[in-house]
């Protein structure tokens, strides 16, 4: 199976579950460098960011059936902070601490040049070269977003972009907001995940930055290899027809 939604109960039960359903244990026994990519977006609490209570069952989880090196990394994209404190203050340096996990500022790690010139938006991009030496876990928070209508999987690859070369207007990655669906796709030819865990435990209803939360709550867990299947059944559970997300639909 490519693709599990599961009742949310608790992290520690429904995260295993979800990832049982697909046979991620094999996969993960297989890698021997796993990089977790939290939603950390700004300093906000959950939902609007990863909590890190998701990212501990999911590093939990990689422990039981590997031995690989496990890094949790972000870039952020408040210009106000740095990823360092936002990782302080949203309990992702206890996490490291307790689990000897490292935690990596995306914004800051070494970059690799990358070409494609059938990309429109980003014909050539600098990319962290930990994307390309280490196994992908994406765990974005189940979220509308105001320019891409939805945030999951494949934007939540944004906060591998550096800031040096795609800030600027107050924002650390403000040139994806230029024809940003087309940027998100041209992003994850580049990079995608290669296994996405999504929080679809509460949700956010209007805006990423905060506004109404799902009432009721979603109350689910996505798994999936596939991040476009993923991000789609993800739309559903927002009530969006995937199909009117250009960035879901090319």
């Amino acid at each position: 199976m490519q693709l599990a939604t599961v009742d949310f109960l608790s992290y520690r039960e429904s995260v295993p579950e979800a990832f049982d359903r697909i046979g991620a244990g094999e996969i993960l026994s297989e890698q021997h460098a796993i990089l977790i990519k939290p939603n950390l977006v700004n300093s906000s609490p959950f939902p609007v960011t990863t909590p890190v209570q998701c990212c501990e069952a999911v590093a939990e989880y990689v422990k039981r059936c590997s031995d690989a090196d496990i890094v949790i990394a972000e870039g952020c994209g408040d210009p106000s902070y740095e990823t360092d404190e936002i990782f302080r203050r949203l309990g992702y340096a206890d996490l490291a601490e307790r689990y000897g996990i490292q935690l990596i500022d995306l914004n800051h790690a070494g970059l690799k040049k990358l070409e494609n010139n059938k990309n429109p938006v980003f014909p050539e991009m600098y990319l962290p070269e930990i994307a390309f030496t280490h196994f992908i876990i994406s765990v974005p928070v189940l979220k509308a977003h105001s320019l891409s209508i939805i945030t999951g999987t494949l934007k939540n690859m944004v906060g591998l972009a550096p800031p040096r070369y795609y800030g600027g207007g107050g924002w650390n990655k403000s040139r994806f907001h230029n024809n940003i669906h087309q940027a998100i796709t041209d992003l994850n030819t580049y990079r995608h995940a290669d296994l996405t865990m999504t929080d679809a435990s509460v949700g956010l209803v209007d805006y990423h930055l905060g506004g109404r939360r799902c009432s009721p709550p979603a109350g689910k867990l996505i798994a999936g290899y596939d991040p476009l299947e993923t991000d789609r059944e993800a739309a559903g559970l927002l009530g969006i027809d995937w199909e009117t997300v250009p960035h879901l639909s090319f």
